[in-house]
């Protein structure tokens, strides 16, 4: 005999976040550094042990790429043979303290492998990263205005058009030292 499901039973975001984590090959340090929640919450979200506020639910939606019903439904939706991210779906890590906005075009379940970004560099603005895992590489191709980049203790200048492609296990910045908003397309290859 067929037990009816409550209508009034809240979804169970828990098990739709791992499925959704999971089929992109990210652990929960990942989307939390992603996302910008913590670990532990995010553990206790997947566990049914927390229920997310609709603030942090559409941090992990914005993080995994999905829209923010797909969290909250327990029907795994189909595989789209065409799949487009709307601007606003797009996740994004904003580093207003340092003038920039890094907005994550690459799919989550190639992070830690391939990852690709638009870099948007107010005047003044930089982007410095610690170094990442021996063997990376990023490809920096500048789109809108010029950029500095140092590597290590060598710095050259990217102009509109040009691409730069440095070890990226050292510690690098990207700089805009011009008077204009700067873009460029920043992919890392993880070795």
């Amino acid at each position: 005999m067929n037990t009816p499901v409550s209508t009034n039973a809240p979804p169970e975001v828990g098990a739709a976040l791992q499925r959704l984590r999971l089929a992109r090959g990210l652990t929960l340090e990942d989307l939390s550094r992603i996302a910008g929640v913590s670990k532990s919450m995010l553990s206790q979200i997947e566990r049914e042990k927390a229920n997310p506020t609709i603030a942090i639910t559409w941090r992990l939606a914005n993080a995994l790429g999905v829209a923010i019903g797909e969290l909250l439904s327990s029907v795994e939706k189909s595989t789209e043979t065409i799949r487009v991210l709307d601007a606003h779906e797009t996740p994004t890590l904003p580093g207003n303290h340092a003038g920039y906005v890094l907005r994550i075009l690459g799919p989550m379940e190639l992070a830690g492998k391939y990852e690709w970004y638009e870099l948007t560099l107010a005047p003044g603005g930089e982007l410095a990263s610690q170094p990442h895992d021996p063997g990376a590489t990023e490809h920096l191709t500048v789109l809108h205005g010029t950029v500095e980049l140092e590597v290590g203790s060598q710095k050259k200048k990217v102009k509109l058009g040009g691409t730069a492609r440095y070890p990226a296990d050292q510690q690098h910045a990207i700089r805009n030292a011009g008077k204009t908003e700067a873009k460029a397309l920043l992919v890392v290859i993880h070795r």
